[in-house]
């Protein structure tokens, strides 16, 4: 069967890294909205335009199942996707819940990493008016961290350098989790890992939402895979050049993988 993942640029590889790993007996289309990265910081119903447009082009593929592997895409558009296509579509939201049971027994905080729009939606609080009962999720929005991540600006030095200045008003004593709420976060994991204390734990949801597309395959009976974990790229702008960055990226991530 032949699986879509959309996002608005290289983020939405490292859930697709997870879901090759996981169900590699599947067929991809991934889809960058390259005209219109980042989307965190535009206005939310530009972006609702955006995605459903991007999303039609990719049923062109034949898709099967769609994962929206975008937090702000999965706040803002999940819903109506659902209305309009009969596959299985699964979204995302930052891993609060498990973050937040993963702290109750320890007294420590939850600080939240998300793009603004995300931060700002009201999907996003009440995700943590539902689960965080004890108010310990705090709530940091990193503007730039895409556009980094866009341009693959990797170097430890530089990111080192704006993690510490991002971070520098918390006291990292006080929190147990760290959530990596928007999808191109895990590039930075492992610079994250050296950076934070050993205390901290990062979380982000990609895991648990593979689990979920397989546990909806499954429900489907479409999980038989046929293919091959063949991954056709495409992206909105049409630009050859970011369809190597793309591969480039999928292959940083495989070769850094955890």
């Amino acid at each position: 069967m032949t699986i879509g993942f959309f996002d608005s640029g290289i983020g939405g590889l490292t859930v697709l890294e997870e879901s090759l790993r996981r169900l590699p007996a599947q067929d991809y289309v991934y889809m960058a909205d390259t005209l219109h990265v980042p989307y965190g910081t535009k206005p939310q119903e530009d972006v609702r335009n955006y995605i459903l447009e991007a999303v039609g082009t990719m049923m062109q593929e034949g898709l099967e199942a769609l994962v929206v592997a975008c937090n702000t895409a999965t706040s803002i558009a999940v819903n109506e996707l659902r209305e309009r296509y009969d596959i299985p579509i699964v979204g995302m939201e930052p891993a609060v819940k498990p973050a937040v049971e993963m702290n109750r027994a320890t007294g420590k905080r939850v600080l939240v990493f998300a793009t603004p729009l995300t931060l700002s939606l009201p999907k996003y609080y009440a995700l943590v008016s539902r689960v965080d009962e004890g108010g310990i999720v705090d709530s940091l929005p990193l503007p730039e961290l895409v556009h980094y991540c866009e341009a693959l600006q990797f170097d430890r030095d530089v990111m080192g350098a704006y993690f510490r200045e991002k971070l520098a008003d918390y006291d990292l004593d006080r929190y147990g989790i760290v959530v990596l709420g928007c999808t191109h976060y895990p590039y930075y994991r492992s610079i994250l890992r050296e950076l934070l204390p050993p205390h901290i734990g990062i979380v982000d949801g990609n895991a648990g939402t593979i689990r979920r597309l397989a546990s909806l395959l499954s429900r489907y009976s479409v999980m038989a895979g046929r293919g091959s974990g063949q991954v056709k790229f495409m992206c909105t702008g049409r630009e050859p050049a970011y369809i190597d960055k793309m591969q480039t990226a999928l292959q940083w991530l495989r070769n850094h993988h955890r």
